[in-house]
Formats: structure tokens, C-alpha cells, sequence
């Protein structure tokens, strides 16, 4: 897929031109150009001598992506189709060629099959059919000087490469040939104006059209299936709409890189498929650096050699030394926006010599702006007012990279004290000096004095002084991932990976709640925990970023201290969530495993379980061993549907207790159920399924399971629909299962005859001693009835607690408060009226049996028992159900 960024063609004396800020509207751009019309002759240029096309962009406006299209289009035969010889070539390999080397060897050596190709040997005008490429000239020295470079017209004459580069476009090496040379703004003055037959600046994506037309083809291609179709296009018109305000993200996406990233980051959110390579949200934003600055150095400008490549020259090193420790200022201080005089201080404000001067105005140039863009909301306001035009503030294109940024500062350990560098360097100075003088001084231990001997050995004990502050250091940063983790004004923010999704997709409808006012860094602690993972350091090497693992080692050994003392505590669900997705992104199932030891039961209660969540989840517990159990993995209202099921199925499979309620399952979803009771590695002892549609025919499929499987103690099916039927084969099926022992099916339209036949068969069951069947349409001699039955007076039959209404005849029922508690926690979800009249039928029942009470203290408790469903039905007819979270306050005051 590709979609055509805007190419503007400019005039020598506009070519550093740039355009206006991306967030203003512009009238449509007259000197729009393809690739294909700048390679039109033009009456400039000399007959008999072919064209020399420089193309230049900021970095991930879209250079390469365009390059790499127009070969295929060529190859294709859809494009530049006058050319008969296309041969495209990397500055970056070019400039790390050390040996001398002709034109036709160096297109043989890259292109065998164009070895002594006769368009490239200069006879003749053979070579206006060809067309050379050169991608990324700033990677490249170029010196046009006459002294300095050689002239050459033989194809066959052996020179270094820079110099054939410099001869062609000169056009004394196959002059009639045409040249495409992309580059950077800041190397576009390496090429003399006299050698340029034409100049065009690639601009991105302008508009929203371009913008949408990519995110549609890319989301289209990634997901490939047809039944995400309608997912897909939900979320092109959210997208949509969050560009269509004007959004930061609206000023990123104008370079293609972040609607890369964009569409990256939003298909690991909702397309997840657990059978393809392990992806994680870190990997994602490190794969996207090493694309737009992988194994790129710090030049100067006036023509650096790209082949000497230290770890001091690394452009990303740089980037973090600068950029990142911006974002870890603002992270510190909890700050999104800069201004420019922080701007200033931070990135090159001690640049003292002309080489770093130099270097500081290439990365201006070309790379801040990649980062860093002009802040939405000041740019809206300064034009009103005048006094806020010297105010503008800058913040990072996306939200999330400066957390990754500021991470990866912190990892590399650049945010040590002077005297930690200091130590650093003297520790290393003495180390290597002592390898190399230890050796003679063993020799001359002999004939020097003993106080000489005992200082020098003192130095030598100066290596191992340091490595135990770097420890030190390393506990430090596990720390601080700790503590960035589980903030206390953080707790009840929508967990990480919803907050990313905001972030790209705004927020529709009303805010999420967010206690404290502060920005919150969430992300800032789950990239550190990524960027230790092996994949991502091998990333971060290419790009000259180099951890250790002995420091991965150190930090792993601190961190899982840390994490095991904070889960000493009850965590709330979204703050659970984040540290799943923590233990996710490192990929170390050793740390993991231990770190879950310390936990004994997952409540990820109201969080919203996308397709990635639940991925997570189940892939963090499979890194435990098989004996590993939870006492209860709590899953209600996560918006679960029937194909996210089986993701989870690991998952199951290491918990005691499995709560489902208040989901979206149906039918279908008992298939799975009844194969993970009938999985012997399964020991599932408690299922709640209340509040899911499994009607009548899932109810039968989970029954299936009952002969096989006896884990399934406590089985919840209360509002599944399952009507007399469905009620009528569960007695039948009771006796197939010996272990269960309460069985809830409320709310279920069970009539009378069905719910006796039912309490019979848990009367003859050997362990049931507890079945809820209120809020059926019972009659009120139905429920005397079943009272009786529960509790016979022969010899014949168990004792069975029938959970029916709030009395037992004349007496209020000992089970009275779990039954309201129930109907109180679910009244949000649950139909209003059946409730009220369900409500209505206990209060007559209550006021019936305080009018047969002679005792004052008993009729004393039915009051305050009517007084609780009289202010719950008056809550009803107002519709003010608070979200149905912990006990009601009015169970709580009733309660005996």
C-alpha cells in the first residue's frame, strides 16, 4: 500500500524554504508535482545531457518510502518507463566503502546481472535510458572542489566512490544520464546550485485526506481479514474525527513516520492474534526509531565520514542526551509543554566548541522538529491574543514518546550525578592502568618499599569501589519504576494501554475520571521495564545505544524486591492491569513468575479486556509453572465477548475460582466453558456466569462437562435465560456431579413446579446444601412450599438452604441480607420494572409477617429491612442506581 505524499517543486532561491505550520488551512498547492514530471525536460538544461533531480525532506516526511515505490513502479513498468536502466543505491553503504572502485564495477558488484551492462559504457548517447538513485546524500561525503576530486569520464576508471558520485553529477561520467539524489535540509548546500537541474521538497502528508487514505490502506492490509472490517472502520472514523479538531495528533501525522506509528500502535491495541510473533508496545516505538535513524552518526555538516562510527557519534545517543533528558525533566516535574528558553538550556545550551556548534545546527535542521512540534492549543490562542505570541510552547508529536524517551534516558544511565561520571571514568582509567602495570609491579614487589606496594594496591580496590555504587545506581532506577508504577494519585486512572488509545483516538463522550490533576506518566515505567527486554537491546545497539546485561541483570535483582513489596497491598484493577502490562514488556518469564508467586488472586473488575488485554493477561500466566493456581481471576464487567475466550483459555486454566458475570457471552461461549471443566489440567472450583445471555441451549452444552469433571463446586447461572426448560435438565443432570454444593439460578423465569422438582433433586444430591431461586415468578404458596421441601422433618432427605424471598412464612429469613446484597449490586444492569415488582412482592411479604410478630424487637427488624427496599424502589422510580460497585449503603445499616 502506499499513498502519495505532497512534492512541491521549488525555485533555487526557495529551496530551504519551508512550509507553515501543518494546524493552519491552506489553499491547495499549485506547484504539486510527481516524481514522474520531474524528469520532464525542461528548457534549462542543455541538449544531450540528462537531468539531475535533488529531492529533500525533513526526517520522516517520507524520502525513502518514496524511493522504494518508484523503483517498483518502474520495475513494474507503470512509471519513468523512457528509462531503460534504473539503478538505485544507498549513500549509506556507499560512504562505508573503503577501496577505490570503478563505476561499472560498483553497479556490477551491487547488481550482478548488470555487470558490463553496454548502456553504462559510455558510448555513444546510450546513457540518456539511464537513470541512477542515490538515497540519503547527508550519510555521504561529497567535495566538489576541482582540487579535491579528480575529474573522470571513464565508466571503467577505478576511483573511490564519493568521487564517480561527484563525476556524474557534474556530468562528466556519462553525462547524458540522469541523477535522483534524496537528501536532508541540512546537507542541501553539498551539491553546488550549478550542478541542480531541478529541486523538489517532499512535504508529507498535508491534509487530512492523505492522512486518512493511508491509515484506511494500512489498517485494511494489517488486519487482512474481512471480519474485522467493520472494527477497522470504526476506528478510521474515530481517528477521523480526532483529526478533525485539530488535534496534536493531527500535527504529527502530518510527517507519514507517526501515521506509521499511529496505525502500529492501534493495530497491537485491537488486532491481536495469539499465534503470531510476540509484540509489545516498547518494541513498537524502538523498531520505529531504528527505522528513521538506524545506524545513522552525527555529522557537521561540511561532510563528516560516515564510516567512522563510534558510540559518540550515534545521532540517537545524541537525541538522548538532548531530547531525552528534555522528557525527563518534563516526566520529573510532571509537564507536557516547553518553552523555547527551556528548549534552549536543554538541547545544546553548553555547546562550547565549533564542531559541537555545528553539530547542534544539523540536528536543528533536521531531527527536532521530528520530536518536538509547536503546542496545538497555543497556536490556537496566540493569534487572539498578542501578548501570548512570544509564549509559544512545543510538546512531543506523540504523548507517549516523550515517556519512552525519558525511559530509555534513564536506562542508559544518563541521568547520573557529575561525581558518578566522574567515579566512572577514574575507575576505568585505574582499572586499565592496573592490567597493564600489575605485571610489574609483581616483578619490582620485591624491591620496592612495603607503603609504595600497600597504595598502589589500594587503587587497584578503586574498580570494585565503583561497581558497588553502580549497583547502587542500578537499585535506584528499579526503584523509580516502582514507585512511577503504583502512584498514589495515579490509582483510579483508566489503566496504560486505554490511556493510549485515548491518546490516538480522543474521547467520545464524557472524560475519564482522573483524581489527580497532575499529567500522568504511566507509560514512563512499563518502557523502562520493555527497553531491558533482550529484543529492544538489540535494537537500541544498532542505533549506538548500548545496556549491558550485567545492568539488565542489577535492575532485574532490585525490581523484583520492589514489585513483590508493593503487591503486599491490594492493588485497584487498573493500576493490577499496568503491572501486567509491565511484566509483558520485559519478556522475562523468570522475574514474572516469581513476581506472581507473591500473588494470590487477579480482580480486573470494570476493566475494559480488548483483544491485547486479554493477550496479556494469559501470557503473563503462562510464564508460571503448571502447579501455579489463583485463588480467583474476577473478570466481571471487562466487556468480554465469545472470541476473546479462547485467548484467555491459559489463563483459566491457573485459577481455582473463575467470575465472568455481567459480559456480553452467549450460547456459543458454554462450548468452550464445558471444555475447560472437562480439561484435567483444569481445577476450576467456582463459576460465575450471572448477567450473560447463555440461554437454555448453552446451559445444556456447559452441563455436558458434568459426568467428567469434579473440580466445579459453586456454579452461578443466575439471569442466563434459562426459563423451566433449562432448569428442568439441570435437575435431571445434578446427579451426574457429585461435588457441587450451592447452585445459584435467580432471576431466571422459573415458575413453581419447575423450581420444587429442581429443590428435590438438590435435596437427594449428597453435597448441595444451598440453591438461590429468588426473583422467579413464585407464588406465594410455591415458596412455602419450597421451605418445606428444603427442610424436611423425616429422616429421608438433606437439609437444603432455598435462597426464595426475603421471609419464610411469618419469620424473616436468616438469608434475607445476601439476597438483597445480590439485587443491589446488579440492579444497574438488570431490568428496572421486573425488579420494582420483584421489590414490591418482598415488601408485602415483609409488612404481612411484622403484622403476625408479636415481639417488639422482631417487629423492630422487619421495619428496618422494609425501610431498605422502600429507599432502593424510591431510587428505582427516580432512576438514581449508583454503578453497582461494593456493598449499598442501606444493606450495610440494616445488617444485624
Amino acid at each position: 500500500m502506499h499513498v502519495d505524499p505532497l512534492i512541491l517543486e521549488r525555485n533555487a532561491e526557495e529551496r530551504a524554504g519551508l512550509l507553515t505550520s501543518p494546524l493552519q488551512t491552506q489553499a491547495p498547492y499549485s506547484g504539486h508535482v510527481t516524481v514522474e514530471q520531474l524528469f520532464e525536460t525542461t528548457d534549462a538544461w542543455s541538449e544531450g545531457r540528462g537531468l539531475n533531480v535533488l529531492l529533500y525532506g525533513a526526517v520522516g516526511t517520507g524520502k525513502s518510502t518514496v524511493v522504494r515505490k518508484l523503483v517498483l513502479d518502474w520495475c513494474a513498468g507503470t512509471t519513468l518507463t523512457h528509462f531503460k536502466l534504473l539503478v538505485p543505491f544507498s549513500c549509506e553503504d556507499l560512504g562505508q566503502l573503503s577501496k577505490a572502485v570503478s563505476l561499472m564495477d560498483l553497479v556490477g558488484r551491487k547488481y550482478l546481472h548488470l555487470r558490463k551492462h553496454p548502456l553504462l559504457g559510455g558510448e555513444g548517447d546510450q546513457a540518456r535510458d539511464v537513470l541512477f538513485l542515490f538515497n540519503g546524500m547527508e550519510k555521504m561525503k561529497l567535495d566538489f572542489r576541482i582540487g579535491a576530486t579528480e575529474l573522470c569520464s571513464d565508466p571503467n576508471e577505478v576511483l573511490p566512490p564519493g568521487v564517480v558520485v561527484v563525476n556524474l553529477l557534474r556530468k562528466y561520467l556519462l553525462p547524458e544520464a540522469s541523477v535522483l539524489v534524496t537528501t536532508r535540509l541540512s546537507a542541501l548546500d553539498r551539491i553546488p546550485q550549478k550542478y541542480v537541474t531541478r529541486y523538489a521538497q517532499i512535504c508529507g502528508f498535508n491534509d487530512l485526506d492523505r492522512q486518512r487514505a493511508y491509515f484506511t490502506s494500512r489498517l485494511m492490509q494489517q488486519t487482512g481479514e474481512t471480519t474485522h472490517n467493520n472494527e477497522v472502520n470504526g476506528l478510521i472514523e474515530l481517528l477521523y474525527l480526532n483529526l478533525q479538531r485539530e488535534s496534536q495528533l493531527a500535527a504529527a501525522c502530518f510527517l507519514p513516520s507517526y501515521c506509521w506509528l499511529t496505525c502500529a500502535t492501534l493495530h497491537f491495541l485491537h488486532f491481536t492474534d495469539a499465534k503470531a510473533p510476540i509484540r509489545t508496545l516498547t518494541g513498537i516505538y524502538t523498531s520505529f526509531l531504528r527505522l528513521n535513524f538506524g545506524g545513522e552518526v552525527l555529522g557537521t555538516g561540511t561532510g563528516t565520514n560516515a564510516a567512522i562510527q563510534g558510540q559518540h557519534n550515534s545521532l540517537m545517543l545524541y537525541v538522548v542526551r538532548t531530547v531525552g533528558k528534555l522528557a525527563f525533566d518534563g516526566v520529573t516535574n510532571k509537564r507536557t509543554s516547553f518553552s523555547e528558553e527551556e528548549l534552549e538550556q536543554w538541547i545544546g545550551g553548553k555547546t562550547k566548541t565549533d564542531e559541537e556548534l555545528r553539530q547542534l545546527a544539523m540536528f536543528r535542521t533536521d531531527v527536532l522538529d521530528f520530536f518536538l512540534a509547536p503546542c496545538v492549543e497555543s497556536f490556537k490562542h496566540s493569534p487572539e491574543d498578542p501578548s501570548k505570541i512570544d509564549q509559544k510552547r512545543y510538546v512531543f508529536a506523540v504523548p507517549a514518546m516523550q515517556e519512552y524517551l525519558a525511559a530509555l534516558y534513564v536506562v542508559l544511565g544518563e541521568n547520573k550525578s557529575a561525581l558518578e561520571k566522574m567515579t566512572k571514568e577514574v575507575s576505568l582509567a585505574i582499572g586499565q592502568a592496573s592490567e597493564d602495570v600489575s605485571a610489574i609491579f609483581n616483578i619490582l614487589s620485591k624491591f620496592i618499599p612495603l607503603r609504595i606496594f600497600a597504595v598502589f594496591n589500594l587503587l587497584k580496590l578503586f574498580p570494585k569501589l565503583y561497581e558497588k555504587i553502580s549497583i547502587k545506581n542500578k537499585g535506584s532506577i528499579a526503584r523509580t519504576m516502582t514507585a512511577e508504577m503504583f502512584r498514589t494519585e495515579d490509582r483510579y486512572n483508566e489503566d496504560v494501554l486505554d490511556q493510549v488509545e485515548q491518546s490516538l483516538l480522543g474521547v467520545h463522550g464524557p472524560e475519564p475520571q482522573q483524581i489527580s490533576e497532575a499529567q500522568p506518566f504511566e507509560l514512563y515505567p512499563i518502557f523502562m521495564g520493555g527497553l531491558l527486554h533482550y529484543g529492544n537491546r538489540v535494537l537500541l545497539q544498532q542505533l549506538g545505544c548500548s545496556i549491558q546485561s550485567t545492568t539488565v541483570a542489577q535492575i532485574t535483582h532490585a525490581l523484583r524486591k520492589y514489585l513483590v513489596r508493593e503487591l503486599s497491598q491490594p492493588q485497584p484493577p487498573e493500576e493490577l492491569m499496568d503491572l501486567l502490562l509491565l511484566l509483558y514488556e520485559f519478556q522475562n518469564p523468570r522475574l514474572t513468575a516469581e513476581v506472581l508467586a507473591s500473588i494470590r488472586s487477579i480482580r480486573l473488575t470494570n476493566v475494559r479486556m480488548t483483544s491485547r488485554k486479554c493477550f496479556v493477561l494469559s501470557s503473563v500466566l503462562s510464564c508460571t509453572p503448571a502447579s501455579y493456581r489463583l485463588e480467583e481471576l474476577d473478570l466481571s464487567s471487562c466487556l468480554l465477548t465469545q472470541d476473546r475466550l479462547p485467548m484467555l483459555w491459559p489463563a483459566f486454566r491457573h485459577t481455582f475460582k473463575l467470575n465472568l458475570q455481567f459480559n456480553s457471552l452467549g450460547p456459543e461461549s458454554c462450548i468452550l466453558l464445558r471444555d475447560l471443566l472437562l480439561d484435567p489440567e483444569s481445577c476450576i472450583r467456582s463459576l460465575q456466569l450471572c448477567d450473560n445471555t447463555l440461554l437454555e441451549s448453552g446451559a445444556s452444552t456447559l452441563l455436558e462437562a458434568f459426568p467428567e469433571n469434579q473440580s466445579l463446586t459453586h456454579l452461578s447461572l443466575m439471569h442466563t435465560g434459562l426459563g423451566d426448560r433449562g432448569a428442568q435438565e439441570l435437575a435431571e443432570r445434578l446427579q451426574q456431579h457429585k461435588g457441587l454444593q450451592e447452585l445459584n439460578v435467580a432471576y431466571n423465569n422459573i415458575g413453581d413446579r419447575t423450581a420444587m422438582t429442581l429443590v428435590d433433586a438438590c435435596r437427594e444430591h449428597p453435597s448441595i446444601h444451598t440453591v438461590h431461586l429468588y426473583l422467579n415468578p413464585l407464588t406465594d404458596v410455591g415458596k412455602q412450599s419450597l421451605y418445606v421441601r428444603g427442610d424436611p422433618k423425616s429422616h429421608s432427605g438433606r437439609r437444603v438452604k432455598v435462597l426464595a424471598s426475603v421471609t419464610e412464612g411469618s419469620d424473616l429469613s436468616e438469608d434475607w441480607h445476601p439476597i438483597l446484597s445480590v439485587i443491589q449490586k446488579n440492579i444497574s444492569s438488570w431490568d428496572r420494572q421486573r425488579v420494582k415488582e420483584q421489590l414490591k412482592v418482598f415488601l408485602r411479604d415483609l409488612e404481612w409477617g411484622r403484622q403476625q410478630q408479636q415481639s417488639f424487637w422482631k417487629r423492630l427488624h422487619f421495619r428496618r429491612v422494609e425501610k431498605g427496599v422502600r429507599q432502593t424502589l424510591r431510587m428505582l422510580e427516580k432512576d438514581t442506581i449508583p454503578p453497582s460497585s461494593g456493598k449499598s449503603k442501606w444493606a450495610i445499616n440494616t445488617r444485624r
